[in-house]
């Protein structure tokens, strides 16, 4: 079967017929309640990502389906629960090229280089002469700052695009410029940098050339502690290139940021926050990426009539979200009214 022009995932329409090469995130197997084996995934492109089954499916064959992020699909569009759902007739792993990626990967909308000049500005705003000589050994580290403009903040949860670490770091970080003031009692160098670094290590944790997956440092090290390593040898770095050691006082306050900031043993975190300054990095963190999530979800941007009004339960809110925002109810594309 000739392979038809790419539909992007953004324009799937119900009833489609859909042949093309897409992204898998997440590709796995599970079973019907009678007891049949079947493939599941999320296909995504640069302009979103849809489910996808196949029905009849090997689970032997998964491995090789999956083996480089990347497959030709062929199958329909259906409608399941209010939401897109790509069923497959086939589905055959590929090889890409790194100009295919381009339009196979979602990539930030926001500019790179004016969110890293906003990043480093507000690393050299900070008061103690310590902490910027530190904030330095990492920005003048360009392999380690290429893979950070670069890197996306999460293989599917939030910020799940290249650039997305970066695109969260920045809006951390001047959330916290601006929130700071109202809280003079925290220190702001221990929470701007902390909110740089407590992320760093997804850029060893993560790969992106093949999709969104986790490396071997990430399944077995783990950017919260990967980042703790890193601060111990960049803070050695900064005091013999600059003349000013900060106190082992100072760094382990700034690894405990990294190791506490996903706030709750059972949500990962090594440790409880336990300083001010890591208990206003864990909540901001969780805001942050919690509402960019929300967002992303509802996709108002897209909403038109005939939509669900909610969507499917998503994971990691524990909850369906409601679509539609009851002051703005029109569809600025359709320019028709939601449905309820």
């Amino acid at each position: 079967m000739n392979s038809q022009p790419h539909i992007n995932v953004r324009d799937l329409k119900v009833g489609a017929f859909i042949d093309g090469i897409y992204s898998l995130v997440n590709p796995q197997t599970a079973v019907t309640r009678g007891g049949k084996c079947y493939f599941k995934a999320l296909i995504r492109d640069a302009t979103g990502e849809a489910a996808a089954r196949k029905w009849t499916f090997e689970e032997s064959n998964l491995q090789e389906v999956s083996a480089t992020g990347y497959a030709r699909v062929v199958g329909r569009v259906e409608l399941y629960n209010g939401q897109n759902q790509i069923v497959l007739d086939q589905i055959q792993g590929v090889e890409v090229s790194a100009e295919d990626l381009v339009s196979l990967l979602p990539t930030t909308r926001k500019n790179i280089a004016e969110m890293f000049s906003g990043v480093s500005t507000l690393l050299h705003s900070m008061n103690d002469p310590g902490m910027r000589a530190l904030a330095d050994a990492y920005l003048t580290d360009e392999p380690m700052m290429a893979a950070f403009r670069h890197a996306p903040a999460a293989t599917n949860v939030h910020h799940a695009w290249i650039g997305g670490l970066l695109e969260h770091t920045n809006q951390l970080m001047h959330l916290a410029d601006r929130m700071l003031p109202l809280y003079p009692e925290l220190n702001r160098d221990i929470v701007l940098l902390g909110l740089f670094l407590h992320d760093l290590g997804k850029t060893v944790e993560l790969e992106w050339e093949k999709g969104f997956n986790y490396t071997m440092d990430g399944q077995l090290i783990g950017h919260l502690v990967r980042g703790a390593i890193w601060l111990q040898l960049k803070a050695a770095m900064a005091a013999r290139s600059s003349g000013i050691r900060l106190s082992n006082e100072v760094v382990t306050v700034l690894q405990h940021i990294l190791i506490s900031h996903h706030g709750q043993l059972e949500h990962g975190a090594a440790k409880l926050p336990s300083t001010p300054e890591a208990i206003f990095v864990a909540l901001l963190d969780n805001l942050e990426a919690k509402t960019t999530i929300s967002i992303h979800a509802v996709a108002r941007e897209r909403l038109h009539a005939g939509n669900a009004e909610f969507t499917e339960r998503i994971w990691s809110l524990d909850s369906r979200m409601y679509r539609p925002d009851p002051l703005n109810p029109v569809d600025s594309q359709a320019g028709v009214e939601l449905q309820s």
